[in-house]
């Protein structure tokens, strides 16, 4: 039996791992929200660590408030940067193999082509910039770990892009949405399949990867796509980022370079639109 702690588990990706473990019973999992185990406090990482015999942490807790993290930098560095510090050096105390969620927001945005992992990381936010840091920490301190970079996350869990454009479609008769980011939609339940693979095939080919989905797109194709599978008539509008005054500036290209995690673990990566989709279809028309 395999034991799995996962942290910040009241989250999007938390939720889908909660409802994807029971159908995996050779698989322990602890679910433990930021209510029941904060990981900026180092004295109670150590206890939980030295209570339970884990063999994995899935760490989802993170600060995302994208825009709140530039006026509170304070606790966007003490979750994302202390918080990956304190799971790191115990779970190299405690011999236990970290996969850690980071983010596209590690770019710039200045490039063309799809990141790869070995391209150079600019971030031009706090968020991203505390997230880039957790990642250095969990590298300086943990050798078998797995720091796994997605994007444009969504669920039937929590606020996300999908649930917004759907409440806001029955509040509003037409929407601007911005045309001029690129990047690629996530379901988190395809990411909790591959996290789950990972730790099933009990491979140690550990370091940093990039998942998302296929494909590329923007925000506004996004909506629209959306809205065409879920069968809602709205008038969408393309606009650009300057038609939304935001604290925290966004990347404007972050498709992410899958080619590392798909060959390494044999993975057939599903396009955006068809992740989509197979969401809508369960979730919104029934």
């Amino acid at each position: 039996m395999i034991k799995i702690l996962v942290t910040g588990s009241g989250g999007q990706l938390g939720q889908c791992l909660k409802k994807k473990s029971k159908e995996h019973k050779n698989l322990d999992f602890v679910f433990l929200d930021s209510e029941a185990f904060d990981i900026t406090d180092s004295n109670q990482t150590e206890t939980i660590f030295n209570n339970h015999n884990f063999d994995y942490c899935i760490n989802c807790a993170a600060y995302t408030a994208v825009d709140n993290a530039e006026t509170d930098y304070e606790k966007a560095h003490k979750i994302n940067v202390i918080g990956s510090k304190n799971l790191a050096q115990a779970s190299n105390k405690f011999g236990v193999v970290l996969i850690h969620i980071s983010t596209d927001f590690v770019f710039n945005g200045e490039a063309n082509m799809p990141y790869k992992e070995t391209d150079l990381t600019d971030p031009i936010g706090v968020y991203g910039h505390t997230k880039w840091k957790g990642e250095k920490e969990i590298q300086l301190h943990l050798k078998n770990h797995y720091i796994i970079r997605t994007s444009w996350l969504y669920s039937e869990y929590k606020n996300n892009f999908v649930k917004t454009m759907l409440r806001l479609a029955q509040e509003k008769d037409e929407l601007n949405i911005v045309d001029d980011q690129k990047g690629t939609p996530t379901n988190a339940n395809d990411l909790t399949d591959v996290i789950i693979g990972i730790i099933t095939t009990r491979k140690t080919d550990y370091g940093l990867y990039h998942y998302s989905n296929s494909g590329e797109t923007t925000w506004y194709d996004f909506a629209k796509t959306v809205f065409e599978m879920s069968q809602v008539v709205i008038k969408v509008n393309p606009v650009t980022s300057k038609a939304f005054v935001t604290k925290a500036k966004r990347p404007k290209y972050s498709v992410l370079d899958k080619t590392k995690i798909s060959s390494v673990f044999n993975l057939k990566i599903p396009n955006w639109k068809e992740s989509l989709n197979k969401h809508i279809k369960i979730n919104y028309l029934k």
